[in-house]
C-alpha cells in the first residue's frame, strides 16, 4: 500500500482496514449453492407452501423487503407491494422485525447472527451453536448461515403457519426440532432435488439419506456466495482512488466521529449490541413471561437487564439498497437514521408513526402502535439509550449518506446466481 495512503488511513483511524477479498469468505461448493438457490426461492419449505426464504429477502430489494415489518406466510406478493392476504389465509401477526440484509454473512469475521445475537458459534450444546433450538438443533451443518436458514422454516409467522394448517406448523409446536425430518422428506422426495443432492453431498447416496442438515448447508453455500460484496468506491479508496468530494469529506466525518466506533472494521460492525432507543411499534417480540407488545432485544437471550433494548450493529455495507433502517424499520432514510444517531432523544420524541412502512392491514392496526401509549415502557426503553448525542449539521448528514453510498457495491445488483424462474416442486416463484 502506498506510503501517502498509509498516512491517511492512520490519521483516519483505519490502520488495519485492507478491505475484502474472496479469501475472507466461508469456502462453498457450487453443485450445493445451486440447490441452494433453488430451495431459496421454493416454498415447499414452508408449511402451507406459500412462502419462500426469497419471498422476504428478495433479489429485486437487495436481499430484504423493503418493509418495516415484514409479512410472512398468508401474505401476497413481493416488496412493498406485499399485502396482508384475505380470508382465512390472512395473516394473524406481522413479523416482530425487519428483515435483514444477507450481504457478507458468510465472511469469516461473522461471529452472530440476528438481531438479537441469537445465534453464536458455541460448543455448549455438542452440535457447534448456541441456538434457540439448543442441543435439539441437529450435528453436521458447516457454519452459521446454514444454521439459520433453519429457523424461519419453523417460525409460525414466518413460514411455518398456525397450528392446525398443517403437519409443519403442528410438528413445530410439539419441539422444535420435529417439523424438520418433514421438511426434509418434502424436498427429498422430489426426484428433481433427489438427485441433485446426491451428485452435490459426497455422503450422500440415495434421496432419502438427505436430511434438514443438507437443506441447511445448501442454503447456507447459496446465501454465502450469492451475497458477497467488496467492490465498493470504499474499496477503490483502499487501494489508491479517491471518493466523490462530499464522500470524502463524509469518510472523514464518519472515521473522526463516533460512527467507527460501533460500525468498525473492513464490514462496518462491531458485532456487539447497542440500545438506540428506536421509535417502538409493531407487535413486539413477546416472551413466555412477558407478554407486552414490546421488543427488549439482547436482554431475551442473555437475561441481563444491561442488555435490555439492546440490537446488534448491522453491517453498512450495501445499506443504502436496504432501506427502511432499524430492527424495526423505524427509519426510511439514511439521512433519519444518521438524525436519530445524532439526537436519538429529540429523534424518537420526534418521530410519527408514517414513518413505518407497514402495508396496511386493518385487523392488526389496533396492535400496530398500541405500545407507544405505554408511558411507562417508553420511560424504560428512553432511559436505556446508551448513544451520548453530537451536533451535526444538515450538510454534514449529506456527506455522511454520500459516504454510505460510497459503500454500494457497482456489483450489488448483479449477482452470480441470481433468481430462479422455477424450482422443482413446481411451486410459483415469487
Amino acid at each position: 500500500m502506498h506510503t501517502a495512503l498509509l498516512a491517511v488511513l492512520f490519521s483516519a483511524g483505519l490502520a488495519t482496514a485492507q478491505g475484502i477479498s474472496p479469501d475472507d469468505y466461508i469456502p462453498t461448493d457450487p453443485d450445493q449453492a445451486r440447490i441452494g438457490q433453488l430451495l431459496f426461492y421454493d416454498k415447499i419449505l414452508s408449511g402451507n407452501k406459500n412462502i419462500s426464504c426469497g419471498t422476504c429477502h428478495h433479489h429485486d430489494h437487495a436481499g430484504g423487503d423493503g418493509l418495516s415489518l415484514g409479512i410472512g406466510e398468508g401474505g401476497v406478493g413481493v416488496g412493498p407491494e406485499r399485502t396482508a392476504g384475505t380470508g382465512a389465509d390472512a395473516i394473524r401477526k406481522r413479523i416482530p422485525r425487519n428483515a435483514p440484509s444477507l450481504w457478507n454473512l458468510g465472511h469469516n469475521e461473522i461471529e452472530t447472527l440476528f438481531h438479537d445475537g441469537r445465534l453464536t458459534r458455541s460448543d455448549i450444546y455438542g452440535n457447534g451453536f448456541d441456538s434457540p433450538a439448543e442441543e435439539w438443533l441437529p450435528q453436521g451443518l458447516d457454519n452459521l448461515v446454514a444454521a439459520q436458514a433453519l429457523f424461519p422454516m419453523i417460525a409460525q409467522f414466518e413460514m411455518a403457519g398456525n397450528p392446525r394448517e398443517n403437519e409443519i406448523a403442528g410438528a413445530t409446536h410439539d419441539r422444535i426440532d420435529v417439523a424438520w425430518p418433514i421438511i426434509a422428506k418434502r424436498v427429498r422426495t422430489i426426484p428433481a432435488y433427489g438427485s441433485m443432492f446426491v451428485q452435490a453431498f459426497d455422503h450422500i447416496e440415495e434421496p432419502s439419506d438427505v436430511t434438514i442438515v443438507e437443506i441447511g448447508n445448501a442454503l447456507g453455500a447459496f446465501i454465502i456466495s450469492e451475497w458477497q460484496s467488496y467492490d465498493s468506491p470504499y474499496d477503490k479508496w483502499l487501494t489508491g482512488t479517491p471518493l466523490p468530494v462530499d464522500a470524502e469529506r463524509g469518510r472523514d466525518l464518519f472515521f473522526n466521529s463516533r460512527c467507527a466506533s460501533c460500525h468498525a472494521g473492513d464490514l462496518f460492525t462491531d458485532q456487539s449490541f447497542h440500545a438506540l432507543g428506536l421509535p417502538a411499534f409493531g407487535p413486539g417480540r413477546t416472551r413466555q413471561w412477558d407478554q407486552i407488545s414490546r421488543d427488549v432485544g439482547r436482554m431475551a437471550e442473555t437475561n441481563l437487564a444491561e442488555d435490555a433494548y439492546k440490537f446488534r450493529t448491522p453491517s453498512l455495507r450495501n445499506v443504502a439498497l436496504t432501506a427502511p433502517y432499524g430492527h424495526n424499520g423505524a427509519y426510511p432514510t439514511l439521512a433519519a437514521m444518521i438524525r436519530h444517531h445524532a439526537d436519538p432523544m429529540a429523534q424518537r420524541s420526534a418521530w410519527t408513526v408514517e414513518q413505518a412502512d407497514l402495508p396496511h392491514v386493518p385487523w392488526l392496526a389496533a396492535v400496530d402502535f398500541a405500545i407507544r401509549q405505554d408511558a411507562t415502557e417508553m420511560a424504560r426503553q428512553t432511559a436505556a439509550i446508551d448513544l451520548r448525542p453530537i451536533a451535526l449539521t444538515d450538510a454534514e448528514i449529506d456527506d455522511l449518506v454520500a459516504f454510505l453510498n460510497a459503500l454500494t457495491g457497482e456489483t450489488a445488483h448483479t449477482r452470480p446466481m441470481g433468481r430462479p424462474d422455477t424450482v422443482p416442486s413446481g411451486l410459483p416463484v415469487d
